[in-house]
């Protein structure tokens, strides 16, 4: 169930992930640094069989997570558009 005030989904590609924490650095509230592997974690989310993380975010929280996803330097955080499931990022 999508609630009324999600815009965005945050999906994390962990698998690929290399642990730089600029993510953990720019957005604290959403992502955090995992002392079991190293890699980034989204706060909160669900983690499906393929390794993905995905958590839905309102408009309030997309810009943090949006600066988040451009700092990444391997590409592994998706912003993704809820309604029409347009990626952003």
């Amino acid at each position: 169930m999508i609630s009324q005030d999600s815009k965005y989904r945050i999906r994390h590609d962990r698998p690929n992930c290399i642990g730089c924490s600029a993510c953990a650095s720019i957005a604290p509230k959403f992502w955090e640094m995992s002392d079991l592997d190293g890699k980034s974690d989204v706060i909160g989310s669900k983690m499906g069989e393929d390794g993905l993380e995905e958590m839905e975010i309102s408009e309030e929280d997309f810009q943090c997570n949006l600066d988040a996803a451009e700092a990444c330097p391997v590409n592994v955080i998706h912003l993704i558009q809820i309604g029409d499931n347009k990626q952003i990022i």
